[in-house]
């Protein structure tokens, strides 16, 4: 007989997903300030939330770090190629200069791994940034950032077709 899951058990993050947060946050803290992307500044950014969440350094962390910084890596280095998809999808609904910075750096984040993650399908991609804008920017933005990202998945096909 299975032995039924004990409910008090906290469910075990995984690392891709808090990868994705990692980057996403930190994107934001970047543009927040003013300042490029970068190893110095992630480097400095990771410690500090270890700092704060009291975060060990064990197998978890290294395996989030590991993936927060290829997403934040590929999302810098393509920013001209991520923005210019971007920002014509964004003003058709709603401006791009009217977007939550948290939303365009889950946009970001998630265009990035769309992208240049040939591994991760691409509705993962788009359904690990929906609940991600959900959980960091509200309903009203999950729903802003599906509709994006879905639109954009959907023109990608479409250009794969006509090769």
């Amino acid at each position: 007989m299975a032995r039924s899951a004990d409910r008090s058990e906290a469910v075990r993050p995984h690392t891709k997903r808090m990868g994705r947060e990692v980057a996403m946050q930190y994107l934001y803290s970047c543009e927040s300030r003013g300042e490029l992307p970068g190893a110095a500044t992630f480097d400095a950014f990771f410690e500090m939330l270890c700092a704060e969440y009291k975060l060990r350094d064990d197998r978890l962390v290294r395996k989030t770090r590991e993936y927060a910084t290829m997403l934040y890596q590929q999302a810098a280095l393509h920013a001209d190629e991520i923005d210019a998809i971007l920002r014509p999808k964004c003003d058709e609904s709603w401006g791009w200069e009217r977007i939550d910075s948290v939303d365009r750096n889950v946009l970001r984040v998630a265009l990035a791994e769309m992208l240049y993650c040939s591994e991760t399908p691409m509705l993962v991609c788009i359904d690990e940034a929906v609940e991600i804008a959900r959980d960091f920017s509200g309903v009203e933005g999950g729903g802003f950032v599906n509709g994006v990202l879905n639109s954009i998945k959907n023109d990608l096909k479409q250009s794969e077709k006509r090769r």
